[in-house]
């Protein structure tokens, strides 16, 4: 070969490499060497799978990428929740105390604007939160006299109605052997005389609970008072500390966040007060004993969803047997029936129908977990909490809260050349 004569071209798989290795080397060709050799093998389930594995360029499959990526964000979810409860848990107090100030801002916050229109600000937010206080401290000192009036008289109609429930008990279909209930009644006597010191001691500790209490119902005052006056000019400054990308996020959130708890607060206070005056009039006409202390009982108790209404007309009826006997006492447990029936599908569907209405599993999962968290506390924050955040997801997500999707235009038709 002369010195004149061009070099010979190189092969594709450059210095000296076969073509074929060429090809073949890198993931790709690892993924198909593999596929390869599990075709080799006669396993044509194995090649399937190391082919569902990776895709054609040897990476990880997208589907795999997509459930790693959720998997780690609901991870971080679930520890940023944690640390929230952990945190709320260490101020108990503090938070209670401003769901309090929410709630009583979400019902006299429109009272106050109301008001407002004829009068200046200050002394409209003024009549609407003291005037309220007023009201609902002259109604508990109503029932608390009215329990007074009726102790009297309720004891001797207790200790007659405990007689005829044991004569009741010890008759068909029961059976109860005479001097069980009397027996059980002596039992509870001597342990109370035998731990009365243990008992005195226990309720003088709590007394640091009552101290509790009132300062966590003072600040709840103290912060309604500014939430109902500016809570508005509140938001906007805590708005304004915001990068200025995330400021439109996270109002959008925050006003879903807000119309669903004012909705659902506004909506349970009235489902509640339909309930307590429906079992007023129902005990007052069977002249049930403590008929007013029950019906507020009945009152407080159905801010416990699912729970809450049972149990008080439950105690309802312990009373009802008791002083009335059990024909009167059976017609307030079937009044418990109707109550629930007409709660849940007539007042909680057309009361509710503007707060987030999350499915009765939901309802009922949130309220175990919230007493198992907080006890009565939780159960009672439970749902208002499940359905604020299922709101702001849902607006965030681009979906309103009230469930009918944005509308949005048609595609336009190309325009012709």
């Amino acid at each position: 070969m002369s010195s004149d004569s061009p070099p010979p071209p190189e092969r594709p798989g450059g210095r000296g490499r076969h073509p074929r290795r060429g090809v073949t080397g890198g993931p790709a060709g690892r993924a198909s060497r593999a596929v390869a050799r599990a075709r080799g093998t006669g396993s044509a389930a194995l090649a399937a799978a190391v082919r569902r594995a990776g895709d054609e360029n040897g990476r990880v499959h997208p589907g795999l990428r997509l459930a790693t990526a959720y998997v780690w964000r609901l991870m971080v979810i679930g520890v940023a929740v944690y640390l929230a409860f952990s945190v709320l848990g260490q101020f108990e107090l503090v938070a209670i105390a401003v769901f309090l100030a929410l709630v009583a801002t979400a019902l006299l916050r429109p009272l106050a604007d109301l008001l407002a229109r004829a009068v200046p600000r200050p002394l409209a937010v003024a009549l609407a939160v003291f005037g309220t206080l007023f009201v609902v401290l002259g109604l508990l000192a109503l029932v608390g006299n009215a329990a007074a009036a009726e102790a009297g008289r309720l004891v001797g109609e207790l200790r007659g109605g405990i007689g005829r429930i044991e004569r009741w008990l010890e008759g068909p279909p029961f059976h109860v052997r005479r001097g069980v209930l009397s027996g059980a009644h002596q039992k509870v006597s001597d342990f109370v005389t035998r731990h009365r010191g243990a008992l005195i001691s226990k309720a003088l500790s709590s007394a640091g609970r009552v101290v509790e209490a009132g300062t966590a119902a003072f600040l709840a005052l103290f912060c309604s008072v500014f939430f109902v006056h500016s809570g508005d000019r509140m938001w906007q400054w805590f708005r304004e500390q915001l990068p200025e990308r995330a400021r439109s996020t996270w109002d959008r959130g925050a006003r879903a966040a807000w119309s669903t708890f004012a909705g659902y607060t506004r909506g349970i206070i009235v489902v509640a007060a339909s309930n307590a005056v429906l079992v007023g009039i129902a005990l007052s006409v069977l002249r049930v004993p403590l008929a007013l202390p029950l019906t507020l009982l009945v009152f407080f108790a159905t801010f416990v969803p699912l729970i809450g209404s049972p149990i008080a007309l439950a105690v309802a009826t312990v009373v009802a047997l008791a002083g009335r006997g059990p024909a009167i006492a059976a017609v307030v447990l079937l009044l418990i029936v109707a109550v629930g029936q007409f709660e849940g599908h007539v007042l909680h569907p057309l009361v509710m129908s503007w707060a987030v209405r999350l499915h009765p599993v939901v309802v009922a999962i949130s309220v175990i977990a919230g007493s198992i968290i907080a006890g009565v506390i939780g159960a009672v924050v439970a749902v208002p909490m499940v359905s604020v955040a299922w709101s702001v997801t849902r607006a965030l997500r681009g979906q309103p809260p009230g469930g009918a999707r944005p509308a949005t235009r048609p595609p336009s038709p190309p325009k012709r050349p």
